[in-house]
């Protein structure tokens, strides 16, 4: 075997570190090294994953900047508010929000936006991301059938909101023209176990909450900023039951959260959990340790937090009306073991269940006393127990004992409530815990015990039951003492 001099040996050796280390240097060069992040170089084509809420697309890592090709069509479809109720949804990518676009600084990114042929408008997009006039809009003006094309470098890490920007302004954003496109930094952001996008839109319909049928756009309510629907992705339960959100105990849940407007300012809460990190309205400020954050219509959020014992979290604009009567809540379920050195109270599902557009009112008090009054004819039993279920079960029942769907029974033409006049009694008395079915339909809230007279739960009980199409049953003060007697 030829041997190399020891001299020759020593210089291939060194030869051979130096351009190791060389094109280590330049396969791990630092961004920081430049003055300028748009002096950041792209290396070659990379195509965009997009994806549709609530799911993200994979982290950029530490992969270098791209030219980053993000092809996305607008589609105008019909798709479902709520249980019947149908509305005509503008949207990128066939869903409200819009695809989720991941990019990182330094991305020269070529956009390619169509309009599907079958659409009736021309649209746009204007990109928060974007330095530069409209935000793109200017450059992406597009009638059906046709592509525009524009270019841009992303210069600026942050969650960003996209929106069409075609008149009537408002009109395509209250139609669900918006979604994020995410910025990371050079090296990605810090890793999590479950990432998920949020978005939150206020809708406008001729119709009111509920009103079935195909519902078409209202612009005066929307001038008037008095939206019929608050919701979470689109649509009232689009991230609840089966499609809710789910983590494990012990796991970090990051949320991608944006609003889409037009008009209302998000509340952006997650009941019983407390976020440990938010990254103000999406840019570089963190703060800790918060319960509810502030998303302006046009603003985006991320928040981050670990989820230590399992249940339901439930997920809301903290504006409460709009969660539990417009549609904005959404569910997180998290499965895994008990933990009670942190929590060790009793589970109850549903305590957390949405109501619906009704309009509920709590009497004011006319002065009417009627306790100590007895009643002497079915006429005066049925009078006096009015003023009783005015006072004391209207909230939950409503005024023509249709309940509240989901949570609080119906007491009209209630099979439940026919069946047996005791059980009825002894509920008011003592309360009720537990699942039941009424009109096949299943309840588990709790009836707490009333503080009421013999008199007034017979006058109560007696009203409920000769209205509504109920059984017509007279319940006397003397069935009632009978069944605390007996308990």
């Amino acid at each position: 075997m030829k041997k190399f001099p020891l001299q020759r040996g020593l210089k291939l050796f060194t030869f051979i570190g130096l351009l190791t280390m060389f094109c280590s240097c330049v396969n791990n060069q630092k961004e920081s090294t430049y003055e300028d992040t748009v002096d950041i170089p792209a290396s070659r084509e990379m195509l965009a994953e997009l994806t549709s809420p609530p799911n993200v697309p994979r982290g950029v890592g530490r992969r270098k900047a791209k030219k980053l090709i993000v092809n996305m069509e607008i589609i105008e479809k019909v798709g479902e508010m709520t249980d019947g109720v149908k509305y005509v949804y503008w949207t990128f990518g066939g869903t409200v929000p819009g695809s989720f676009i991941r990019t990182r600084v330094g991305d020269e990114v070529e956009f390619h936006l169509k309009n599907h042929p079958d659409n009736k408008l021309p649209h746009n997009i204007d990109l928060h991301a974007v330095t530069g006039p409209g935000g793109g809009a200017t450059s992406s003006f597009v009638a059906p059938g046709y592509e525009a094309k524009f270019s841009f470098k992303v210069l600026n890490p942050g969650l960003y909101v996209y929106h069409c920007a075609t008149a009537p302004v408002g009109m395509h954003i209250a139609n669900g023209m918006y979604g994020l496109i995410l910025v990371e930094p050079a090296g990605g952001l810090p890793r999590v176990d479950k990432e998920y996008y949020i978005m939150q839109g206020d809708f406008y319909t001729k119709g009111d909450y509920g009103d079935r049928g195909l519902q078409p756009f209202d612009m005066q309510k929307a001038i008037d900023e008095d939206a019929d629907y608050v919701v979470f992705n689109g649509k009232v339960g689009s991230m609840t039951g089966d499609n809710a959100l789910t983590a494990n105990v012990g796991e970090t849940v990051r949320l991608y959260v944006g609003n889409g407007g037009p008009n209302l300012v998000s509340s952006f809460h997650v009941i019983g959990e407390i976020f440990d990190i938010v990254r103000v309205e999406g840019g570089s400020l963190i703060n800790k340790n918060v319960q509810t954050t502030l998303i302006p219509a046009g603003g985006a959020t991320i928040v981050e937090f670990r989820v230590n014992v399992p249940g339901t979290y439930i997920i809301v604009d903290h504006s409460i009306f709009r969660a539990f009567n417009k549609g904005a809540l959404a569910m997180l379920k998290v499965l895994g073991e008990e933990n009670e050195k942190i929590y060790s109270g009793i589970q109850e599902e549903g305590i957390y269940q949405p109501e619906g557009g009704g309009i509920q009112i709590i009497p004011t008090d006319n002065g009417d006393v009627v306790s100590e009054i007895p009643a002497k004819s079915l006429k005066e039993r049925m009078e006096f127990g009015k003023i009783t279920y005015q006072q004391t079960c209207f909230a939950c029942h409503q005024g023509t004992g249709q309940g509240i769907p989901k949570a609080f029974p119906p007491l009209a033409a209630s099979d439940y409530l026919n069946a047996d006049v005791n059980r009825a009694i002894d509920i008011v008395l003592y309360g009720k815990r537990g699942e039941i079915t009424v009109n096949g339909e299943k309840y588990k809230s709790v009836m707490t015990r009333q503080v009421l007279t013999d008199e007034e739960i017979a006058n109560v009980l007696t009203y409920i039951y000769n209205n509504w199409e109920n059984s017509k049953a007279e319940v006397t003060p003397a069935m009632v003492k009978s069944r605390r007697e007996n308990h």
